[in-house]
């Protein structure tokens, strides 16, 4: 069942018309929104399935452009004069029935006269509207969207329920899975924990290194000591002393065994 009727006369802004009703189906799924063209299936008939969807709608959606009440019927008169116009009777209906009726005015189109309006008619002069413009369409439609959704608690539930989805695909898109959802996994090969003798730190502790383009990192508590990587006849090993709590310290062993044999 359509919560949502769009209704249009053909010859005033049936174009917008039909934006709104894709981006309402869009947002919403198409068998919640009700688009004659669209919603109508072959062989079926016109007149009845018109007047079961405006009776099992929520809300409709008058779309009124700026000759809105000067298209005219086959026999010359303004269409919204004749009965038989069926975008006349889809809103008699609704009306009738104390169906929620939102006139769309487009562009420069103003509020209808009710002077202008048959008599049963005229209660859509009354009714509060929503503006569209051309040239705020994205947003527009995003706002009457927006509005349903709060109007309408069925609209409203699917519009949090494809808010959350989203929201969730993009958590999952900004971080890597792993054992612990709170921490990114790191490769095997890029964590290691080596003792003194090879990479390791001065004290002797088991200390964790994540290797980057730049060198390991270490993130254990004792000091960082670096393989050989320095200018030189490479006979010194270099080292750095402290953690990245203070200050960090770099010298060369071979430099300060010298200068003791000096004293």
């Amino acid at each position: 069942m359509p919560q949502v009727f769009v209704n249009y006369r053909t010859g005033d802004e049936e174009s917008v018309a039909t934006m709104i009703a894709r981006e309402l189906s869009r947002r919403f799924g198409g068998e919640r929104i009700f688009f004659a063209s669209n919603s109508i299936e072959l062989g079926h008939r016109f007149p009845a399935e018109l007047v079961r969807a405006v009776e099992e709608c929520d809300a409709l959606l008058a779309v009124i452009g700026p000759r809105w009440t000067e298209v005219r019927g086959a026999d010359g008169r303004p269409a919204v004069e004749s009965e038989r116009d069926w975008t006349r009777r889809e809103i008699e209906t609704a009306l009738d029935r104390g169906i929620l009726v939102i006139p769309v005015l487009v562009g420069k189109a103003t509020r209808i006269d009710p002077a202008v309006l048959p008599d049963d008619l005229r209660e859509l002069a009354d009714c509060q509207y929503r503006r569209f413009d051309h040239r705020n369409a994205d947003a527009d439609l995003t706002s009457l969207g927006t509005s349903l959704a709060r109007l309408l608690p069925e609209l409203g539930a699917v519009d949090r329920d494809a808010r959350a989805s989203r929201e969730a695909a993009e958590a999952r898109s900004h971080k890597t899975p792993g054992r612990d959802s709170g921490h990114t996994r790191m490769r095997a090969r890029d964590v290691e924990q080596r003792v003194r003798g090879g990479i390791g730190n001065l004290n002797g502790d088991l200390g964790t290194f994540v290797s980057e383009p730049q060198g390991p990192v270490n993130t254990g508590r004792g000091h960082q000591y670096n393989a050989p990587h320095f200018e030189g006849d490479n006979t010194g090993v270099q080292f750095t002393a402290g953690d990245n709590s203070g200050t960090v310290h770099q010298r060369f062993e071979r430099e300060r065994r010298r200068s003791d044999d000096e004293r």
